[in-house]
């Protein structure tokens, strides 16, 4: 990301440009600078954009042809395409492309063996948009608050980070929220935390798992009945019990390794990583793997009609706070 600032502080670009990973709002800020920074907010004549996996290369390459229009540059944006996980000519004509074209790729997956890819890391820049680290996530988010004439203090900081998620792009929203509910103060509060911001889904989840490691069955079972009045499926918290508790598994074997690495692994964003390690090391591995087992045993006897399936949640979260 460092490359790619550089290049939009000093106007100077290359052809290609590929922006993936897990992160939308870092993908769209970046793919959104760049298009200003090449062709300006304006040009919509030498501006072609393609989505989606049904993209016909000789129309892309026929749009790359064409001479912009009262401008020295065309601009191609490609989202979502899954040309970095399939054979196709575009290989080989980005080499060889006028220099008045600039492409750049927007997409979640990548396969880095495939000849596109290898040709725009040749003629350009590639950039992978997995999230921030938990340093600069506070950082990032005390810097929006900032602009907007408000402070906040480490530990409310981090009880922020707490309830909105690990989403950026809900981050965002929640801070908007924070900024205009806040507009007489200087300083955020958690106060101020509770009184707009919503607890995310996945953060319940979260709770609910600490209260469970606590033995707190009267909180997990609270929180579950939270979710469930906000109309959450008892089936899609039982799913995301299952996939908090792989995640926490995956995270306890990987302990010692890099954060990036865990985060990439596990499918965390980097920042998150540090909380899910410490919640993981009030659960042994064998008991991580039995909890696994249980909600897959649960999962069975809701589908085969054996047990309701708000009554199987209730009584796996029992089950689990026992411990």
């Amino acid at each position: 990301m460092q490359i790619i600032k550089e290049h939009i502080k000093l106007k100077q670009f290359k052809q290609c440009y590929l922006l993936y990973g897990t992160e939308e709002y870092l993908k769209k800020l970046y793919k959104n600078k760049l298009k200003t920074g090449i062709i300006g907010d304006e040009d919509t004549m030498n501006y072609t954009y393609f989505e989606g996996k049904s993209i016909e290369i000789p129309k892309v390459i026929e749009v790359a042809e064409t001479m912009p229009f009262f401008s020295e540059r065309r601009l191609i944006l490609i989202q979502n395409s899954g040309l970095f996980q399939s054979a196709n000519d575009l290989a080989d004509y980005i080499k060889t492309m006028p220099d008045y074209c600039y492409i750049i790729f927007v997409e979640s997956e990548v396969d880095k063996r495939n000849r596109l890819y290898k040709a725009v890391k040749d003629i350009g820049v590639i950039a992978k948009m997995d999230g921030l680290d938990e340093k600069n996530v506070q950082l990032w988010v005390a810097q929006l608050l900032n602009r907007s004439g408000k402070k906040i203090t480490k530990d409310t900081l981090m009880y922020f980070l707490n309830k909105s998620g690990t989403d950026m792009e809900g981050m965002v929203q929640e801070v908007e929220k924070l900024v205009c509910y806040a507009m007489d103060k200087e300083v955020i509060t958690a106060e101020d935390i509770d009184a707009v911001c919503v607890t995310q889904v996945s953060n319940q989840i979260f709770l609910m798992i600490d209260a469970i490691a606590s033995g707190k069955q009267k909180q997990a079972l609270g929180l579950y009945y939270d979710l469930l009045a906000l109309r959450e499926k008892p089936m899609s918290i039982l799913f995301l019990i299952t996939r908090h508790f792989n995640i926490l598994l995956q995270v306890k074997e990987l302990q010692g390794q890099n954060r990036n690495d865990v985060a990439k692994k596990a499918g965390v964003p980097p920042f998150a990583v540090h909380k899910y390690m410490s919640q993981a090391d009030r659960f042994t591995k064998q008991g991580l793997i039995a909890s696994l087992k249980n909600c897959a045993e649960m999962e069975a006897q809701v589908k085969t009609g054996l047990m309701a399936d708000q009554m199987a949640v209730e009584l796996l979260i029992v089950k689990f706070s026992q411990r």
